[in-house]
């Protein structure tokens, strides 16, 4: 059993449950505002620098778990394809292209906001937004996108799921 199932992590997926999904398979796009668009595979993400962020994710339904996530800060991504200095949210989508959602590029910054495919050292299953979710505990966890597949850099807010 995974370790946030045994804290009693609820799970929940708006847009329906993706099913069984492939690690090493796994690719992210990131792309907008950048001078190198780059499409991360698993084994890209795997190869760069490690950070544990021991912090919360916190739902609006009252429910928080605290833990050590681990993944590549979403700032070593935007250094990776170089930002442009327009950026001003990075838009994320999970599998599917159903669910998105934006954050400012302030709290994308911040050493805690990761692409994070770990929870006190095990791998995130898909029920926890496996392969690869955002971790953002600066904010609701609404905007820590589950089985993220895409990354845009943007100079505007794009209302996402739950706003729309």
């Amino acid at each position: 059993m995974h370790k946030l199932a045994k804290l009693k992590t609820p799970i929940f997926w708006a847009e329906g449950h993706p099913g069984q999904l492939i690690r090493e398979n796994w690719t992210i796009e990131v792309s907008g505002l950048c001078e190198s668009p780059k499409t991360f595979t698993w084994a890209d993400l795997q190869s760069m620098n490690k950070t544990i962020a021991d912090a919360r994710l916190t739902s609006v339904t009252r429910w928080s778990v605290r833990g050590n996530w681990g993944g590549v800060r979403l700032s070593d991504i935007m250094d990776s394809v170089k930002a442009s200095p327009k950026v001003k949210y990075l838009r994320f989508w999970s599998y599917g292209s159903v669910y998105d959602t934006s954050i400012p590029l302030a709290i994308a910054r911040q050493e805690k906001t990761l692409l994070a495919w770990e929870f006190d050292g095990e791998f995130l299953t898909e029920d926890y937004g496996g392969p690869v979710r955002i971790f953002c505990p600066y904010l609701w966890g609404c905007k820590s996108a589950k089985s993220v597949i895409k990354i845009e850099l943007t100079d505007k807010y794009h209302p996402g799921f739950w706003e729309k």
